[in-house]
């Protein structure tokens, strides 16, 4: 029998038929395709940290190797650093009578969003997200058979997530308001009022909050991070607040995140989900998120402080550049620029989309507005994780380009 005529069974619609690999995947893609060819290419497409871990994660990587810490380890996280993330959250996020039963250790935020979604929604149901958003929001809420509604956030006013605007959103099927600052695409931080207003309106209508804090390191004065959980009475369990290595401590490919939650359903499920999808993250890479919660914030304060100089850097370059509008991130490496119709007339491209290709072609990385939902199509988010000599000399191609 031929390839073409071979049978198989139907396989019935299922919801991974209805998420894609994601626009800044194939961006990515076409210019680690085009470096390998040998190809100058500047990576403002993907947020992922030019640094290395500070030397004390790295040597306790080494120390729990050759110590024989390479086994399996408890389902919800090595109880040392479980312990060591309650009093973080406790010290430095303000949330009120957490304890190491309290926290779950995850391969990563994003895979803590599909754990919190999968043992939070039944079918139907809804959660208000931010829109623009990071995309994987969305898919892992559409993976858990649950519904993303998405409130558009005005450039106007600074890309605030407004408790007024989420409220018009809420329907007899939501379940949850997801709360990201800072934010990814805009960068954009939410002060402690908006933040109340949030936390009051969920109060109100008896809804769960899921909060995204991956970005809590990376904030540039005289902006300042505020949990949502802080703001929570103690013995209010309805915040869940996920927490990330990633970027605080350029530990991206350790894949170490974690869920805080004082929900005692939450508290049954979770567990469940972990041990059906990783039973356990990698032992060495929570030994060294132990040495990274437990060590000096140095590097974490040094990076920042690199991170606002790329930032100015490619803010310059995109600055009076007729038909771009760039908005100036308080926080995260992420520059959001509104494209107008003229700029795509003028380089003679159809859409923010079609000149996202346009400068992947040129080697210049970026992801279209279109790839974060809906309401933003005409604009596009450029990375500044990549080193700092990358940002400079592509910033100055990048202007060349929309010149």
């Amino acid at each position: 029998m031929t390839k073409s005529a071979q049978q198989s069974p139907i396989v019935a619609p299922h919801p991974l038929d209805f998420v894609s690999l994601g626009k800044i995947v194939q961006i990515r893609e076409r210019l680690l395709s085009a470096q390998a060819g040998g190809k100058v290419v500047y990576r403002f497409e993907s947020g992922d940290p030019s640094f290395t871990p500070p030397a004390h994660v790295a040597e306790a990587i080494v120390a729990a190797t050759y110590a024989g810490k390479t086994h399996y380890i408890p389902n919800n996280g090595i109880p040392e650093l479980r312990r060591a993330l309650a009093e973080k959250v406790r010290e430095r996020n303000g949330l009120k009578g957490v304890t190491s039963d309290d926290v779950f250790v995850t391969n990563g935020a994003m895979h803590a969003l599909y754990v919190v979604f999968g043992a939070m929604l039944s079918q139907g149901e809804e959660v208000i997200i931010p829109d623009p958003m990071w995309t994987e929001v969305a898919e892992n809420i559409r993976l858990a058979d649950g519904v993303a509604v998405g409130v558009r956030l005005s450039a106007a006013e600074g890309f605030a997530y407004r408790a007024a605007d989420i409220e018009a959103a809420i329907t007899p099927k939501t379940r949850a308001i997801f709360v990201n600052t800072p934010h990814n695409p805009t960068g954009a931080i939410l002060s402690r009022g908006e933040l109340q207003a949030i936390y009051d309106l969920a109060r109100r209508h008896d809804l769960f909050i899921i909060s995204d804090e991956a970005y809590e390191d990376l904030v540039y004065a005289p902006h300042e991070h505020v949990s949502i959980g802080s703001l929570a009475d103690e013995d209010d369990a309805r915040v869940i607040s996920i927490f990330s290595f990633s970027k605080s401590h350029a530990m991206a490919g350790l894949r170490t995140g974690y869920v805080v939650t004082r929900t005692p359903q939450l508290h049954d499920r979770i567990p469940k989900l972990l041990r059906c999808t990783i039973n356990g993250v990698n032992s060495l890479a929570q030994w060294a998120a132990l040495a990274a919660v437990k060590g000096s914030d140095a590097t974490t304060i040094a990076m920042c402080d690199e991170y606002r100089v790329r930032r100015d850097i490619m803010i310059a370059a995109l600055s009076d550049i007729p038909g771009v509008r760039p908005f100036v991130p308080g926080g995260t490496f992420f520059v959001w620029a509104e494209l107008e119709q003229s700029l795509f007339e003028r380089l003679e491209v159809a859409d923010a989309d079609a000149l996202s290709t346009s400068l992947a072609d040129d080697g210049i990385g970026s992801a279209p507005g279109d790839a974060f939902g809906p309401s933003y199509p005409d604009a596009l988010r450029f990375s500044f994780s990549c080193d700092t000599a990358m940002v400079r000399e592509g910033s100055l191609k990048l202007r060349e380009a929309l010149l």
